[in-house]
């Protein structure tokens, strides 16, 4: 454990960890002043970019109260139920779970139909037993908190026929 420690902790790894802590903060922070709205979100190394039809005053309002928030000690701002993390998490499972159903090569269309009951239940078990999974990969793995002394360079906003897209530059 003590090499995926080193290894999530140091460099571009750290960094995106860190900028997905921000982007998740922000985002609930947004969500609750923009109800209703379709947001998305993705972090990086190098920054984080939000989907949704907002304005820029407002994403800078919201990450920086979320910066602040998660300085003030609010890790659970970190971990959000939407995080891909999540979906990731489950998906995989379920994948895992459908894979040992059809262990043993059924043959023949009828034979693999015959095993879709099994399948359909063990995906379901999993899916209802990975739901706390994808929040602790996000605790423990995909974000982190301790943001240390993240600045906001810059947020630049590109429009779209449809959406607005903010990208904001971290360091």
């Amino acid at each position: 454990m003590s090499i995926l420690k080193s290894i999530i902790e140091t460099g571009p790894m750290n960094r995106t960890r860190r900028n997905h802590a921000v982007e998740h903060a922000t985002m609930h922070i947004l969500a609750k002043k923009e109800e209703g709205q379709f947001l998305a979100g993705h972090s990086d190394s190098h920054g984080i970019t939000i989907i949704g039809n907002v304005s820029t005053e407002d994403v800078q309002v919201a990450i920086d109260e979320a910066i602040q928030r998660l300085h003030a000690g609010e890790t659970r701002l970190a971990i959000h139920p939407n995080c891909g993390t999540n979906y990731v998490t489950s998906g995989f499972l379920a994948g895992i779970g459908a894979w040992i159903a059809m262990l043993g090569n059924p043959k023949g269309f009828r034979a693999k139909m015959d095993r879709l009951p099994l399948v359909m239940t063990l995906v379901t078990m999993v899916l209802i037993l990975s739901r706390p999974l994808g929040p602790m990969m996000q605790q423990y793995l995909t974000t982190n908190p301790d943001i240390g002394d993240l600045k906001v360079i810059q947020i630049m906003r590109h429009d779209y026929k449809n959406f607005v897209v903010h990208r904001i530059q971290t360091q």
